[in-house]
């Protein structure tokens, strides 16, 4: 006869077992070993300075195209409803920017006359600002004297503290004098820029125009380059869709946002008294398109020509407060109500990329920030690989 050991009925532990405590959970019995590829973490890290530097780098060259692929995504609706009334593409891309072109040449010679106002002025606030800190110059001055003694006092315990200078005969000492401020030289430097600038616009708009009047072509080509199989094609074919209905969404209500803090700025700074208000109010639209740090620019900036235009601080805060208001207003209401369909970041995601592409390109990458950052998420939706970077930049 064989014997076979039977299990103690119940659940197979033993007595003491049963009656004993629960044990507590410990954090290393909920941790997840997850293995971890050092040699694919290098090499993204690697590859991602690469393409930092590569972009830093080429910035002359990489800027024209991505506004060119930006002002393209703007104007693609108005062209393609164009060409559903039997308008070329190409015909209609030529007409539209003509337009723009056009509209663009009559307003700023329509503001030709508040331009040379303000460049005669420079003069005059020049002066008042001399004779500003001339009133305030005894106490300007003594803050300045009470600096010098203390930076001579610490050059003194420095060169107490240092080691003597090791003797040499027959060597002349020489003082090395900076050279004088030159306005000249920055003024030659700034035309050379604006030339640059001229330049550069001109390839732009070529840029646009074929882009414009090739229509879905470059599209069909990158889903083309995809794979053979409809799954291969299917995920590029919803990025590019994605990205094409946040950037124009995008764009819309900047420019829509933009206009209307331009028109409100330039009203209220009308009805104040602040002398070239219209000019104010498109630098006030333009720098609406730098989240965070464009209203306080225009905020600082109209505050100094209401210092030197009223002389007194009543004004100086209220045409600053004003520009601030406004701008506020919009960025907490009409901003959020417009882009509540579109791709929402957090402010957090936001701010760190306008630190970052500032750093990349400087001032086209504060305006290029919010839609570099549409196009990341955009991508990072639909890739596997890429949710966690997805779930960063969203709400």
């Amino acid at each position: 006869m064989t014997l076979k050991a039977v299990p103690p009925p119940g659940d197979g532990r033993r007595d003491d077992e049963r009656t004993a405590p629960p044990r507590e959970t410990t954090a290393a019995d909920t941790s997840v070993q997850m293995p971890v590829d050092i040699r694919s973490v290098s090499l993204t890290v690697l590859a991602v300075i690469a393409v930092v530097l590569m972009l830093q780098y080429a910035q002359a060259m990489v800027i024209p195209i991505v506004l060119g692929v930006l002002i393209s995504y703007a104007l693609d609706p108005i062209v393609s409803a164009m060409e559903r009334r039997r308008i070329p593409r190409s015909v209609g891309a030529a007409l539209l920017l003509m337009v723009l072109v056009g509209v663009g040449g009559w307003l700023m010679y329509g503001l030709r006359s508040e331009a040379s106002a303000i460049v005669e002025q420079l003069p005059q606030a020049a002066r008042r600002l001399r004779q500003t800190l001339e009133n305030d110059r005894p106490t300007t001055a003594k803050a300045i004297e009470q600096v010098q003694k203390a930076a001579t006092e610490l050059q003194r315990a420095a060169d107490a503290a240092a080691p003597p200078p090791p003797s040499s005969t027959g060597v002349q000492r020489v003082q090395v004098e900076a050279a004088p401020f030159s306005i000249g030289e920055y003024l030659m430097y700034g035309s050379f820029g604006a030339a640059a600038a001229a330049g550069q616009l001109v390839l732009i708009l070529f840029l646009v125009y074929f882009l414009l009047a090739s229509g879905d072509l470059y599209r069909r080509k990158l889903v083309k380059l995809a794979g053979p199989s409809l799954a291969q094609k299917k995920i590029p074919l919803q990025i590019l869709t994605d990205i094409d209905r946040q950037i124009s969404a995008f764009l819309l209500v900047q420019l829509f946002t933009s206009t209307v803090v331009a028109l409100a700025t330039w009203l209220a700074f009308r009805a104040l008294g602040l002398q070239q208000a219209a000019v104010w109010g498109i630098l006030a639209g333009v720098f609406n398109s730098i989240p965070y740090f464009g209203p306080v620019v225009v905020s600082g900036a109209t505050a100094a020509v209401a210092a030197l235009q009223f002389g007194n601080v009543h004004m100086t805060l209220l045409v600053s407060g004003v520009a601030l208001a406004i701008t506020t207003l919009e960025g907490f209401l009409l901003t959020p109500w417009l882009t509540s369909r579109t791709a929402r970041m957090n402010a957090v995601a936001i701010f760190v990329g306008l630190l970052f592409w500032g750093w990349v390109w400087n001032v086209w990458g504060m305006l290029l920030a919010v839609p570099m950052l549409v196009v990341i998420k955009a991508v990072c939706d639909h890739v596997e690989d890429f949710k966690p970077v997805s779930e960063l930049l969203g709400e």
